[in-house]
Order: C-alpha cells, then structure tokens, then sequence
C-alpha cells in the first residue's frame, strides 16, 4: 500500500510517493519529484500534476501527509507569499485519499525522529541520562530561511507530536559585540525587540554580516557589493549564508567574527532548549544549515557555548546532542506520518 508525503515551501514543494520498507519501518522512497512554487498558479495543480503524470505507474497512494511552511489552523494553510489557500478537508475529497492531513512542515520532523537510519543523522554528545529520566522526551532545534522548534514524546510506535514557537523568543547577547549587534538590528528593522530567529537563521546570519560589514575597518571588504544601502533584493540575500561560509573557511577574519557570533548564539539557544524541555531522548539540530555546519557544532567553541549554563551545566552533559544529515528530512518525516496515518484511517 503507497502513501504520499509533501514538503510544501514558498520555494520548492517536494512531492514522494512510499511504500513501507520490507526490511524494516521507515519508509522505502518509490518516486520523488521537485516542483519551483512560483511556477504554478495554485499547490492543487501541482498535486494534479504529480498524481496524473508521474505516478500513473503506481499504486495511488491511500494516505498524505502535507508539510506546510506555515501555521495549520482548522485543518487550513494560507502561504502567504504565494497568495496559495490550502484546505486538508478538499484536497482529501479531491484526490480521493482514505487518510489526510496537514501539518506544520517544522513539527511533523517529530515523526520522522523515530524511524532514522544511521546514514541520516550524526551523534556529537552521548549524554548519560541518570536513573529516572524520561528517555521519551525530545526536542528538535532548526535553523535555515527561519528558526524553527518543536518538541515530541515518542514511545515506541507512539508518536505526540508538541509545536512550539521557541524560536520567536526574545534573543539574549552574552557580549559587547552581541549587545551592538542587537542594538543595530533593532534600529536596522525598526523593531522594539529581536527574537531568536533574527540572529539563528540564513537570514540572521547575512544581518550579522551586514552589520560587521557596517563598520569603518570593512570599508572594502569584497561583500560590500551586495549591501548597497539599506535596500537587497531576496534572490542575493538567498545567496549571502553561502558566500559568508565561504569566505569564513578561506580565512576572511571578518566573516569569521560573524560566523562565530551566529554560531555562539545557536549553541546558547539549544542549550536552553536543552534546560527548558529536558529532552532526554535526545535534543536534535535540523535545518538547511545543519550539514553545513556539522563539523562547526563539533568543535570545543560551539560546545562551550552550549554547556555555559552555570550551576545546571552538568545537566547539558546528560542529554543526547545530534544532528540531522538528510537535507530532505521533512519530506522523509512527513512520508513516516503519512504511514502511521494508513493505520488510522
């Protein structure tokens, strides 16, 4: 029996159709295909699309998961920068599935946690949780075009999948550059405070940029060209993170100040998502940074910024700390839903 799963972006929306794996339970891939979002004048064309012509050869699925970038309320999406309505209840009646739903494409990450493969994921901490501790709490921190959190409890096959905006919280400079950083992106945004996810995402990381390029020793930094007064298109911002890394592993001092300052602040954070959730089953980094920064998260910097909590730092030495590999971890995630959701139709 097939299902399909969907991660439904402002970008890109990734279509799957699965089959359970004979070998174990994750879900064995059969078909996938990408779709450029603004390219279709609605995600039910796209879905048409997907079912009529690429999947004609198979089975059609009896369940759908969709993973939406987006808050879901009653059974409803809106994607704003594509003016897209999405409703669970048509697009069940329309395709014809047994089984539907949509979710948040940040928490349905949750479902995915269980069913991992070695080759998904990588372990940087153990932990070693005491006698007691509730090994079914989980926590999963992600940073890319935004900062996204959500938290589960997974018993075995049992899945409770919690949503969070954590990453909306107020962000907290722990130095003097911090502090100038946050004074000048308030003034910069015009905003009356910065949450986390001005600073941990693709985005925060191009603002720290900006803002260090802003200073009078960066004058003729080779980056400048991309801040020409206060005003950048979205289509070079896309590309800032990117060129920023690079240059930070070629050496550029500056960028390397930058890149540490974003990276300092993500360890600070999970290690208050560690504190706040004590997520003993495992407090798990995901994002479209994740692969990129692996080995960033590994060193003794980005760890000391994590375990720098005071008198509960030992705790943070308890909890299981890895990190996501699979780039396509929500489309995989929202395919481990849509097979729990064959069992509940």
């Amino acid at each position: 029996m097939n299902f399909l799963a969907c991660d439904l972006g402002g970008t890109k929306v990734l279509l799957g159709i699965y089959k359970k794996d004979v070998n174990g339970n994750s879900p064995n891939l059969i078909l996938k295909k990408k779709y450029i979002s603004s390219e279709w004048a609605s995600f039910e064309l796209i879905l048409e699309d997907f079912l009529k012509n690429e999947c004609r050869n198979f089975n059609y699925p009896s369940s759908a998961c969709f993973a939406v970038a987006g808050p879901i309320s009653n059974d409803n999406a809106n994607i704003i920068n594509l003016s897209w309505n999405i409703s669970g209840k048509d697009l069940k009646n329309k395709f014809n599935f047994k089984s539907c739903e949509l979710i948040n494409d940040f928490a349905v990450q949750i479902y995915g946690i269980p069913f991992l493969k070695k080759s998904q994921y990588s372990i940087i901490q153990n932990g070693s949780t005491s006698q007691g501790a509730n090994k079914d709490l989980h926590a999963i921190v992600g940073a890319g075009t935004g900062l996204g959190i959500a938290r589960g409890i997974i018993s075995g096959s049992n899945v409770i999948v919690l949503s969070s905006e954590g990453g909306h919280v107020e962000y907290s400079p722990k130095s003097k550059s911090e502090w100038e950083l946050k004074i000048w992106l308030k003034n910069y945004l015009n905003v009356e405070r910065i949450s986390c996810e001005r600073i941990i995402s693709g985005t925060g990381l191009s603002r720290i940029a900006e803002w260090r390029l802003s200073k009078s020793d960066a004058k003729y930094h080779p980056l400048q060209k991309y801040f020409k007064g206060i005003n950048i298109s979205d289509a070079l911002r896309k590309e800032l993170p990117e060129k920023i890394c690079s240059l930070s592993n070629e050496g550029d001092q500056l960028m390397i100040e930058a890149e540490n300052i974003w990276l300092n602040a993500y360890a600070s954070l999970l290690g208050d998502v560690a504190l706040q959730e004590l997520c003993f089953g495992g407090l798990w980094i995901s994002g479209g940074t994740a692969p990129k920064h692996f080995k960033n998260f590994k060193s003794n910097l980005f760890m000391k910024q994590f375990f720098d909590k005071g008198r509960l730092k030992d705790i943070l030495r308890t909890i299981p700390l890895k990190v996501i590999l699979d780039e396509e971890f929500g489309l995989f995630s929202a395919a481990c839903r849509a097979k729990m959701l064959l069992k509940t139709k």
